[in-house]
């Protein structure tokens, strides 16, 4: 996870816990985890199609 320590992990998860309570994050991390689920489905869509696009010559 790039350059974050332990000490700057449980900082971020206290401090949503803080904004968001308890009871909304799950519903926080199943929407976060969607959301990069369909990111990664686009740039799969895009990338394949891009190589199709070089394969054909066009």
């Amino acid at each position: 996870m790039g350059n974050l320590g332990m000490t700057e992990i449980l900082l971020i998860g206290a401090a949503l816990l803080l904004f968001f309570g308890p009871s909304k994050l799950p519903q926080l991390g199943k929407s976060l985890g969607q959301g990069i689920n369909e990111f990664k489905k686009a740039a799969k869509e895009i990338s394949s199609a891009a190589a199709d696009e070089i394969a054909s010559g066009k």
